[in-house]
């Protein structure tokens, strides 16, 4: 399911330029997403998940995909839920009118988050450089998500491909992630 994901949802920003293109790493700007973080007990989840377009993951680590949907499981009780830039509204309406009277939190934080896709054969190593749990494809499948510390930064890690992973830092960290990440990249290509 996650590479319907990354072929539809999480695209390069073809208005941007690559931030690394090495032969095997590269470092792309994602597109803008909407981003929604949505907060409840067990029974919203299936309201929840059907007005969204797609059910809610329950188990620790994982996500749930549909075309133009992905919910990520973040915590017990929390999802980062992603959907096209253009389509904030509609979803957070969605959401909120099937929802009813359920208690729950639904925040857009749309633009709190940044994101650059991070691929190539030396992906893994790259990310190890800053992020030290193992990203074997045996210990950290495709469809995984996790927060984590990448060097002193907060973001969230999620492979949407073998070799493919998708990296999200708040904006205010996003400058440090991705220039050390390039910074890395540059010494593997000089080595």
């Amino acid at each position: 399911m996650s590479d319907l994901l990354a072929n539809d949802l999480i695209t390069p920003d073809a208005g941007e330029a690559p931030l690394l293109a090495q032969a095997d790493v590269s470092i792309l700007k994602a597109v803008p997403v909407t981003r929604l973080s949505y907060r409840g007990r067990e029974g919203s989840l299936k309201a929840a998940g059907k007005a969204f377009g797609v059910a809610l993951p329950v188990q620790p680590l994982s996500n749930s995909t549909a075309p133009k949907r992905a919910a990520l499981w973040m915590g017990p009780d929390e999802w980062t839920l992603l959907a096209p830039e253009e389509e904030l509204n509609a979803v957070f309406e969605a959401i909120e009118k099937g929802l009813g009277d359920t208690p729950h939190a639904l925040v857009d934080v749309s633009h709190r988050s940044l994101a650059v896709i991070v691929s190539g054969a030396k992906a893994e190593w790259l990310l190890n450089t800053g992020i030290f749990i193992d990203l074997s494809l045996e210990a950290f499948p495709v469809g995984t998500v996790t927060r984590t510390i990448f060097h002193k930064a907060p973001v969230m890690l999620w492979r949407t491909g073998p070799d493919t992973f998708v990296v999200e830092s708040w904006v205010s960290f996003m400058d440090y992630v991705s220039g050390l990440l390039v910074q890395v990249g540059q010494e593997l290509a000089a080595a």
